[in-house]
């Protein structure tokens, strides 16, 4: 991870003495959810919010219909036609660039070629959505240099199809569209089939503070934990929808139909499901709670997210655990939960701004004497979507 604000002038600079010529430079942020974590690929409800964390990409055009992507992250550099992607034939990294690429060639955009470096603020295997972070800005600069204009829900679709299909990374819409539609001080109250939104006002003086654990995830290869609970979900649909009309995904079923039909599934399913179908219903009620600014329920429900997501859906973790504990002990505290897709990665907590100092410096020292480990702790807010960074190049700075 970089561990600094990435400067767009300096990443021109550095892309310029490498590529030779000056780039356009489009950014996209990473995300933190608020609420509804494995809900999105069942066509339920979420409540992310992007943050101030970006992954950048300066790119220019080639003439020879190849693609080289350098990465500041990793000091490497891939090179690829369009006519030869292969997932297993180039480093993990490099999927996520080449799933858009091949997303937005399959989609009838005319691709010629580019240098492309990408470089990123967005904290690795976190659970703040690097992933899709590096395909939105790949996505956002091809379709820039190229002069294609598609709307941010069609470019988040893209996307996902990308990390599904060439990553192989069942995720749902939900990181690639926040990354796509963020808004700065609102969450996006985001349907998943419908892929109907609407903002969502953070309170003033609230702060979203972010805790990392310090302990990574792996989401990328098919048989992961991740694609497991999304099978475990599908099946639990397969057995529902053979007693129950009408039931295309867990958002099409309630509590009360899921215990009536309790006997249908195994012990893990069940579970699987009642996570699911309590998460949605809890997103509904945690965007009115913090439209009314009712901060008593927000933590809550924060905390019954938590406990669903550690003994219901398993995707919780001993310090993820514990992370939480530390968070609600804290003065201004309003409520705190993991986030994200689990098995590691960040807590999410909702901090007044005077308190917000205290809690980083008492929640890492607490959790590195208990742990040994020295935890990253992000004090951030609501930001804007993808787009263009203008960035004159060193040439026009000069007198004439």
């Amino acid at each position: 991870m970089i561990s600094h604000p990435i400067d767009p002038k300096v990443l021109a600079a550095q892309f310029e003495s490498r590529f030779g010529g000056w780039p356009q430079i489009y950014r996209a942020p990473g995300r933190v959810n608020l609420i509804g974590d494995h809900t999105d690929y069942n066509d339920g409800f979420v409540l992310p919010a992007a943050i101030g964390f970006y992954c950048w990409a300066a790119i220019s055009r080639r003439s020879d219909n190849t693609f080289v992507i350098f990465s500041e992250n990793v000091q490497e550099t891939i090179t690829a036609q369009l006519e030869n992607l292969s997932r297993d034939a180039f480093a993990k990294w490099s999927r996520y660039p080449l799933g858009v690429i091949q997303q937005l060639a399959n989609s009838g955009c005319r691709l010629d070629g580019a240098n492309i470096c990408i470089s990123s603020e967005v904290p690795m295997g976190a659970g703040l959505s690097s992933s899709a972070a590096i395909e939105v800005a790949t996505a956002y600069a091809l379709l820039g240099l190229f002069d294609y204009e598609i709307e941010p829900t069609r470019v988040a679709l893209l996307c996902q199809k990308a990390e599904n299909e060439f990553v192989g990374a069942r995720c749902g819409i939900m990181d690639q569209f926040v990354s796509s539609h963020g808004q700065a001080r609102h969450a996006l109250f985001l349907d998943c089939r419908s892929l109907e939104y609407r903002k969502i006002r953070i309170p003033d003086g609230m702060r979203l503070i972010i805790c990392n654990t310090m302990v990574q995830r792996e989401l990328g290869s098919s048989d992961s934990l991740y694609n497991a609970r999304r099978a475990e979900c599908e099946e639990g649909v397969r057995r529902l929808a053979e007693v129950l009309s009408d039931v295309r995904a867990l958002r099409d079923v309630t509590l009360a139909e899921l215990e009536k039909c309790r006997d249908r599934l195994s012990d893990v399913v069940y579970r699987r499901c009642r996570h699911v179908i309590s998460e949605n219903e809890r997103v509904g009620q945690m965007a009115s709670a913090l439209e009314s600014n009712n901060m008593g329920l927000v933590g809550k429900l924060m905390a019954a997210s938590h406990r669903s997501l550690r003994d219901d859906y398993e995707v919780s973790c001993p310090e993820l655990d514990l992370m939480v504990r530390l968070a609600t002990q804290q003065e201004g505290v309003h409520g705190a939960r993991m986030t994200g897709a689990g098995f590691g990665g960040c807590t999410v907590s909702m901090v007044d701004a005077e308190f917000a100092p205290q809690f980083q410096s008492r929640v890492a020292a607490a959790y590195l004497a208990e742990t040994g480990r020295t935890p990253e702790i992000y004090n951030c807010e609501a930001s804007e979507g993808a787009g263009r960074v203008s960035v004159e190049s060193q040439a026009s700075d000069k007198p004439a």
